[in-house]
């Protein structure tokens, strides 16, 4: 079976960036010219080295690999930066953003959501809680303020911390979400995590059903990390 599954399995990873360059090449049309000159360039620079210090049959091998690693690296740079792009701006890019986080984080998106389109998704880890809210600066805020309140009632002691998305002062730009979210002090053990999701659902069963505002949310930037992985 796993054998039978490896070539769907390769398949599909192919689409993936497949579907990742498409999606870079839409801002940087440029995109397949840079990658071919930087495999190229190292390509040229470790044959020159042959040349000079030999034997080619080395130097060759050796820079096609390391071309290959530094077009890829570049490559997971530029389809990041232009997924990001593409959702900067959108009712829910926030929550495209910090869904890209690994293992041992819960995301749950639109805990809350008003009709202006202004927005609170709950992360929950090793800090606590952290409640990231997305809209106009001063409404977001006081329904930030409302959701930290709710949250904290069943927390048990855990932190409940709050952020602001967006390109103001005092808020976090959605390119750094996650690494600032990652990089909060660690508070809480597994258990007590566990622990708190259950409290949680029990919060988020007296609530209203809120539905993400009109309109695409943003999954982009999931997808090509998701196509980055694979490489």
């Amino acid at each position: 079976m796993a054998k039978n599954d490896a070539p769907a399995e390769k398949t599909s990873r192919l689409k993936q960036i497949r579907s990742a360059y498409q999606l870079t090449k839409k801002s940087d049309p440029w995109i397949g010219l840079l990658l071919a000159g930087i495999f190229l360039g190292v390509v040229a620079v470790f044959v020159a080295l042959g040349f000079l210090v030999g034997p080619l049959l080395i130097w060759i091998p050796l820079g096609v690999a390391l071309g290959f690693l530094a077009a890829t690296i570049v490559f997971g740079r530029r389809v990041e930066k232009a997924a990001y792009s593409q959702i900067e701006g959108q009712a829910g890019a926030a929550a495209s953003a910090l869904q890209t986080l690994r293992r041992g984080w819960n995301v749950t998106p639109a805990v809350a959501v008003t009709k202006n389109a202004d927005i609170v998704h709950r992360v929950v880890g090793r800090p606590g809680i952290v409640l990231v809210g997305e809209g106009q600066a001063s409404r977001v805020k006081n329904l930030l303020t409302a959701e930290q309140k709710k949250h904290s009632r069943v927390a048990g002691g855990a932190p409940v911390i709050t952020v602001v998305a967006g390109n103001g002062e005092g808020e976090i730009d959605i390119r750094k979400l996650t690494k600032h979210v990652m990089k909060l002090p660690q508070a809480l053990q597994p258990s007590e995590i566990t622990d708190l999701l259950q409290r949680l659902k029990a919060l988020d069963a007296v609530r209203p059903q809120v539905p993400m505002p009109k309109g695409p949310v943003p999954t982009s930037l999931k997808g090509a990390r998701q196509a980055m992985k694979g490489r």
